[in-house]
């Protein structure tokens, strides 16, 4: 038996300690990691109109200067417009939290009684009406805390939402060049492959957020102006603005949209609850058979499954911000393993099978047509 002798050249000791280096160094640096996820996907969503406005004759950076200003402005107007209103009917919804969660306890109740009249209180030895609204209120403050943590404290949350503006304003400032300089340090023909799946996936991660944001505006109205309808204009704002933010998530978010304004309605009496869930099906339906194929369609091509994860995935680790920001940068992976990856082994499995035929079913051999060529 032949001795089999292992060598580790010292290139591949030092590449090893390099990568175990990087890793330990952004293991250090994961609200650095954070802040550049969300420029990244902030810029990926505004260059499609910085684009349009550099073709029309405008400087670049002025294109930026004036989208930034725009989104700022329209933000701040919207929140001089409702932000009083909104923040009154929010406490007021929080503080109501028990109060509603008992009215549900109590027809829970009588509905159990109901059906079952020889044991009226089997809903008492399952359910505790306060233990599960202070469990509510206590799961939704430790997702918030989550997503809030990462910010270090208000102030640490204003200095990173400034600083994800100013890299993301730098971007789409200095793609091409910042872009070139990223893709140059890969080796032939590398660079070249990486630089070409540049506008692809942007493309791909922009569109993810531009049209769940337009769907989840769209939403919200429509939601706000039904239940001012249904009898709930006391939290419809604040109803209504929570189910468009939460639509922002993919597959869970309308479900936890939906769950307030039921609890309300119930609360309320009547058959009004049944009116505020026929709402919120006719809502989901119109986002996902119209609104979504329309606003969206083919553009983010992601298998549901994949999405779910990511989801699931970002809210483990980052909270509501995770569910927000893993999504796209999984539909932008998505682009390099489709382009780098799974399109050039199909190509090459097809020519593979080609090869295999024998010449008279070969069309490469028995092609009758002339070549063409340029000179």
């Amino acid at each position: 038996m032949s001795d089999q002798r292992i060598s580790i050249s010292l290139s591949s000791i030092v590449s090893i300690l390099v990568v175990v280096l990087l890793i330990l160094l952004l293991s250090r640096l994961q609200d650095l990691l954070i802040v550049l996820m969300i420029s990244v996907v902030l810029a990926a969503s505004i260059a499609p109109i910085v684009n349009w406005a550099e073709r029309r004759q405008m400087p670049r950076w002025l294109a930026v200067l004036f989208v930034y200003l725009a989104l700022i402005g329209g933000f701040v107007g919207v929140g001089l417009l409702i932000g009083p209103t909104l923040l009154t009917q929010t406490e007021t919804l929080i503080t109501q939290i028990p109060v509603y969660t008992e009215a549900l306890y109590g027809r829970i109740q009588d509905l159990a009684a109901r059906l079952n009249s020889s044991q009226p209180n089997l809903v008492t030895e399952f359910v505790n009406p306060q233990a599960l609204s202070n469990w509510l209120i206590r799961s939704g403050q430790q997702l918030l805390l989550r997503s809030y943590g990462l910010t270090k404290g208000i102030v640490g949350g204003v200095l990173e939402a400034i600083l994800v503006l100013l890299i993301s304003a730098y971007m789409l400032a200095g793609s091409k060049s910042l872009l070139d300089g990223l893709t140059n340090l890969f080796p032939h023909p590398w660079d070249r492959r990486l630089r070409a799946q540049v506008k692809p996936v942007s493309q791909r991660m922009g569109g993810f957020i531009q049209g769940r944001a337009i769907v989840s505006i769209i939403l919200g109205v429509v939601i706000t102006i039904g239940l001012s309808l249904l009898g709930l204009s006391q939290f419809a704002l604040a109803l209504g603005v929570f189910a468009g933010a939460t639509n922002l998530i993919p597959f869970v978010g309308p479900l936890l949209g939906a769950v307030p304004a039921l609890l309300v309605a119930i609360s309320t009496g009547g058959w009004t609850w049944v009116w505020v869930l026929l709402l919120f099906l006719i809502v989901q339906n119109l986002e996902g058979n119209i609104l979504t194929p329309l606003l969206i369609g083919s553009s983010v091509k992601l298998h549901p499954l994949y999405l779910l994860l990511a989801v699931i995935g970002g809210t483990e680790v980052l909270g509501v911000l995770g569910a927000l920001v893993v999504p796209p940068w999984v539909a932008g992976a998505a682009v390099l393993l489709e382009n780098l990856y799974l399109r050039p082994k199909a190509i090459g499995e097809a020519r593979a099978d080609r090869s295999d035929l024998p010449d008279d079913e070969n069309p490469s051999v028995n092609s009758t047509e002339t070549p063409i060529s340029i000179s």
